[in-house]
């Protein structure tokens, strides 16, 4: 997507009004440290956060360290978070970070993108998660199913690849936003732009959100000049 002068000025009215009714955005997903936010981004996979804290609040109780999981058989792990989906690769993939993290990291959780990556059940998303939320280090934007849709919406990004995504929005976005970003387009589309029945009516970005013509449809339309506040 060409970034133009008029969508990183739509983008700074976007981020500054997000700020103002999300003062203080937080991860959703419950954790005490960056070891259990790893676990948790990793259950998070094609599952609700509401669903991991549930799963978590029992599973932090019984693991609490890398050694932990890697102190039990990979069916007992599945059964501890088979209400998360995808269960047998989950546990795998749980137990495949934390041996590495024993063997390689000293049993901590690395603090690059390229450390992280290597984690089996670690892409962008999960690495960009606990960077941000657990190490305050801005490596990119985290974009899951939400964030992509409210970024097209608003007409940050034409693409549905969340590595492309996340590109446009970086590009658009100061690196000091990066962090809260996501945090609060999760937080706006669960509350007022929501996939089924976005209240463009009454949203507070309307006047800065093409969607907002059209109810919230998403598909691209022509050229349009955004008033700007």
């Amino acid at each position: 997507m060409t970034q133009t002068v008029d969508t990183k000025k739509r983008a700074g009215t976007i981020v500054r009004r997000l700020r103002k009714h999300f003062p203080k955005p937080e991860c959703a997903l419950v954790h005490e440290s960056p070891f259990e936010l790893l676990v948790a981004t990793i259950l998070s996979a094609q599952c609700t956060d509401e669903r991991v804290n549930k799963v978590t609040a029992n599973l932090f109780r019984k693991y609490r360290k890398p050694a932990d999981y890697l102190n039990v058989d990979v069916e007992e792990l599945g059964r501890d978070i088979y209400q998360t989906g995808f269960y047998r690769n989950k546990a795998k993939n749980i137990q495949g970070a934390c041996r590495l993290m024993v063997e390689e990291f000293g049993g901590e959780v690395p603090k690059t993108i390229e450390e992280l990556l290597r984690l089996p059940g670690v892409a962008r998303k999960t690495a960009n998660v606990v960077l941000g939320t657990a190490f305050g280090i801005a490596s990119g934007v985290v974009v899951d199913t939400h964030v992509g849709r409210l970024a097209r919406r608003m007409a940050l990004t034409q693409e549905e690849d969340p590595v492309k995504v996340e590109r446009d929005l970086c590009a658009l976005v100061p690196r000091k936003d990066w962090i809260d970003l996501s945090h609060m387009l999760i937080l706006h589309g669960r509350a007022t732009c929501s996939a089924r029945a976005p209240q463009c009516e009454t949203c507070f970005l309307n006047d800065v959100c093409p969607a907002a013509e059209r109810g919230g449809d998403v598909k691209p339309v022509a050229k349009r000049t955004a008033r700007v506040r």
